[in-house]
C-alpha cells in the first residue's frame, strides 16, 4: 500500500528543461503536467485524451509549427490551417504502423504549379525541422528509470527501444 503523494516524490536526476511528468489520479487514469503549468488529463474515459491521441498531436502540432514561417510567406501571416492525424494501432503487435498527416489549407490564391512547390516545401521543411517526426520516424530508444519515492536513493533502471 502506497503511503506517499505524488506531491511528496522527489525530482529525479535528468529532472530540468524538457522535462514532463504524469500523476496518477485513479486506476488507469493520470494528469500529464509541465514545467510551464499546463495539465493534460490522461486515459481512456470522456474527458481524457489517451496516448495514442497524445502522439498524434505531438506529431501534428510539431509539424504544423515547422510549416508555419514556409506557409505564412506564401499564404500570408494570418492563413488559416488545420492539421489531422489518423491511424490506430494494431492489436497484434500493441503499436501503430502508420500515421497518415492531413493539412487542410486555403490554397485557392495559387495555381497548379504553386502548390505543387507549396506541397513540396511544406514536406521538406516538416521533413527537416519538425523533431518529433524525426524521432519517431526512425524510432527512438526510450529508457525507464523506476525509482523508491519512499526512499529516493534506490533506484533500478530498464532500457528498451520503443
Amino acid at each position: 500500500m502506497s503511503v506517499h503523494s505524488p506531491e511528496t516524490f522527489e525530482r529525479p536526476e535528468g529532472f530540468g528543461p524538457g522535462s514532463v511528468w504524469v500523476d496518477r489520479v485513479a486506476t488507469r487514469q493520470f494528469v500529464g503536467r509541465t514545467q510551464s503549468g499546463v495539465e493534460i488529463p490522461i486515459g481512456l474515459e470522456d474527458g481524457r485524451v489517451s496516448p495514442g491521441e497524445l502522439l498524434k498531436l505531438a506529431l501534428i502540432g510539431c509539424a504544423g509549427m515547422s510549416m508555419d514561417h514556409a506557409v505564412a510567406r506564401r499564404l500570408g501571416e494570418d492563413f488559416a490551417a488545420r492539421l489531422y492525424a489518423h491511424g490506430t494501432s494494431e492489436e497484434k503487435d500493441d503499436r501503430y504502423h502508420v500515421i497518415d498527416e492531413s493539412i487542410q489549407l486555403d490554397l485557392s490564391g495559387l495555381d497548379e504549379r504553386e502548390r505543387e512547390k507549396l506541397a513540396s516545401v511544406i514536406d521538406r521543411v516538416i521533413e527537416a525541422a519538425c523533431t518529433i517526426q524525426r524521432t519517431v520516424v526512425p524510432g527512438a530508444e526510450v529508457r525507464h528509470t523506476i525509482s523508491d519515492a519512499g526512499e529516493p536513493e534506490a533506484a533500478a533502471s530498464h532500457e528498451e527501444e520503443k
